[in-house]
């Protein structure tokens, strides 16, 4: 029964992120967010490669060599910063990483708050975020700006706390947008 347990895991996972986005007055992107997880391209490969502990994509891509579901999740779900990466008609069209407006970054760091204490369970600390994005920042697509905004947020969080980070995010980052 991995798909029942993979079933938890993504609606306790979405659950999380709606109470973060909501906290933020982004209502429409906690609905919604990774709603890609139910489509059969994504919830069979997460039911296959179910283990609790981490992504089933890394399993799958370990296995062969790529994860067919994380190419589905990520082209459609703007939260996540490959979904902006685009050919730089500035730099010769090489592919470089696109600015994310603001509330994407907001959610996405709804996200990996939620992703952590998902898989690390009684691990979770507030810099389980910032050590998941700096394990991998140095192989990164990523535009300078959303990248600086994104180390930022993660580093006051481990270094402030969510309701110092929710806040300030409320207050600052989010000010113009919705």
């Amino acid at each position: 029964m991995k798909w029942l347990s993979h079933l938890r895991t993504i609606n306790a996972h979405r659950r999380l992120v709606r109470k973060y986005c909501f906290r933020l007055g982004l209502y429409r992107q906690g609905l919604l967010h990774d709603l890609s997880k139910y489509s059969p391209t994504e919830f069979r490969v997460g039911a296959k490669y179910f283990c609790g502990y981490r992504s089933p994509n890394e399993l799958e891509r370990l296995e062969t060599g790529i994860s067919s579901a994380w190419l589905h999740h990520k082209g459609r779900n703007k939260h996540h910063l490959e979904y902006w990466i685009d050919y730089d008609p500035a730099h010769g069209f090489a592919m470089s990483g696109v600015e994310m407006p603001s509330k994407y970054v907001a959610e996405m760091v709804c996200d990996r708050i939620a992703a952590s204490k998902i898989y690390q369970k009684e691990r979770y600390t507030d810099a389980s975020p910032y050590e998941y994005y700096a394990h991998s920042a140095d192989h990164y697509l990523i535009h300078p700006n959303t990248a600086a905004l994104l180390e930022k947020l993660l580093l006051m969080l481990r270094e402030e706390g969510e309701e110092k980070t929710f806040a300030y995010i409320r207050r600052e980052v989010l000010k113009n947008q919705k």
